[in-house]
């Protein structure tokens, strides 16, 4: 399974929402939410900033991730951010890896 962080925003209804269930409520939402798709949070934190809330989760591929991803922007009370993690041990293979690459223009 790869890991993926997920920062969220709440936005008009979303933050409605959000007053009226409480923080616990909307963990469980999520934790069901990644289930459903064949995942499992790991983190889950909201936040100070331009961030409202951070998750950590387990995915069994991109695709599951899109279509969670989808879902909850296609509801128009959360922007969803998703970001791909890299163990160190998998830098160490991309290292290994040498790709053939020329600069434009050489």
């Amino acid at each position: 399974m790869a890991k993926y962080l997920i920062q969220a925003n709440y936005v008009g209804e979303g933050i409605k929402g959000l007053l009226k269930d409480g923080g616990s409520k909307r963990r469980a939402v999520v934790e069901n939410l990644v289930k459903s798709v064949g995942g499992s949070l790991e983190a889950f934190y909201f936040a100070f900033g331009d961030t409202d809330l951070y998750a950590i989760g387990d995915f069994p591929d991109n695709a599951s991730v899109t279509a969670m991803a989808l879902t909850v922007a296609s509801t128009g009370t959360v922007k969803i951010k998703t970001t791909v993690l890299l163990t160190p041990e998998e830098i160490d293979s991309a290292t290994k890896l040498k790709p053939t690459f020329s600069s434009p223009g050489k």
